[in-house]
């Protein structure tokens, strides 16, 4: 009899163990079979940049949060490692810096774009530039958005930073700086004043103009300071046009936009068009669509910038790849010619493999 009560209470058990160990294994979280992936690479604070919080992501596709000095508040840089960068542990890969557009973020999923991701033998950084920072230090300190030392922030702290904490190309021949819309005027900006960093150049769709002969492309700077639009912006952002942060004066960045008695030299002076003779001995790259031929779609006055800035470097007979694929037919299948991330996703899917092949080819042997 004894023998009888017994068996149940030890199903029962049986039961409740096998129930456990399936809760344990159907429970929310990372599942078991992940416990031994590789773990991000620490980072070690420096060159004026803390770190807050941790890290998110992937040990391939993570980001970090800093603070600063040079720029207010918290700022996310998205790191993409190539997937042989924990196996490899003494190989060094060269690093492609990409500046988002207006009023995007790093932590946004959206910047890591395929063609980034799928990149086997380069490093990609891609650092906060703010919702409207231009990458450049403000003329005007002092506004509502507080300290704004874009270029500082970039090319004294994070550039050091990445060469301290991981296996990079530390010098001219393993750095590569591109961007799109915003970003593509900072990587021109960036390069352009920072020669000896850079071998290699890319616009998107970027604000390749901010001469007086271009006072669409000023009026779309002026529009992100003053939040009366969003010109700038891409489809990546749906809330682009709320989003730009406390209002500023037109002359926060460069002072005056306005041509009177040449008081917007400062303009004149970051405008990319207009210095493509500091480009000498790097690889550059220029993408433009032309928005349908509307005068509505930023695209359409980003085509013009970008065809000043080729006419600049044809009379300096310099070469460069030049890619105006017009109203997108052909360029992938999501460009529509317009001012958006699928003709950037495609720009990238040409852009890449170029950049990786430059950077092999500069490699020591």
């Amino acid at each position: 009899m004894a023998s009888r009560r017994l068996l149940p209470v030890r199903l029962r058990r049986a039961t409740v163990a096998v129930a456990a160990l399936a809760a344990a294994l159907l429970a929310p979280g990372v599942p078991s079979a992940q416990a031994d992936e590789p773990a991000p690479p620490k980072l070690n604070d420096g060159f004026g940049l803390t770190q807050t919080g941790g890290v998110t992501g992937t040990a391939t596709n993570f980001v970090i949060t800093v603070k600063t000095d040079e720029v207010a508040g918290p700022h996310n840089i998205r790191i993409l490692l190539p997937s042989d960068y924990a196996t490899e542990p003494i190989k060094r890969y060269p690093v492609f810096y990409f500046l988002h557009g207006a009023s995007d973020d790093p932590a946004n999923p959206a910047v890591a774009y395929p063609a980034l991701t799928a990149a086997k033998s380069m490093i990609t950084v891609i650092p906060d530039g703010g919702r409207r920072g231009w990458y450049t230090n403000w003329l005007d300190q002092k506004t509502a958005a507080g300290a704004q030392n874009w270029e500082n922030f970039h090319i004294n702290q994070v550039i050091p930073f990445i060469d301290a904490n991981l296996r990079t190309v530390a010098a001219r021949p393993g750095r590569a700086v591109g961007g799109l819309s915003m970003g593509g005027f900072g990587a021109l900006h960036y390069a352009q004043r920072h020669p000896a960093l850079f071998s290699q150049v890319a616009t998107l769709s970027g604000a390749d103009d901010l001469s007086r002969n271009h006072a669409v492309m000023r009026a779309a700077v002026v529009a992100t300071l003053t939040n009366i639009g969003a010109p700038l912006c891409g489809s990546s952002h749906p809330t682009c046009n709320l989003d730009f942060g406390p209002t500023v004066s037109s002359d926060a960045i460069f002072g005056t936009p306005y041509p009177v008695f040449d008081a917007d030299w400062r303009w004149n002076q970051a405008d990319p068009s207009s210095h493509m003779g500091a480009l000498a001995g790097m690889g550059i790259s220029i993408y433009t669509g032309d928005g349908n031929g509307d005068a509505g779609n930023m695209e359409f006055w980003v085509r013009s910038a970008a065809q000043h800035a080729k006419d600049g470097l044809d009379a300096l007979k310099y070469p460069y790849h030049y890619v105006d694929y017009g109203n997108g037919s052909g360029w992938g299948t999501e460009c529509k010619g317009g001012h958006t991330s699928g003709c950037w996703a495609q720009d990238l899917v040409d852009l890449v493999p170029r950049l990786e092949a430059a950077f092999a080819s500069a490699a020591p042997a």
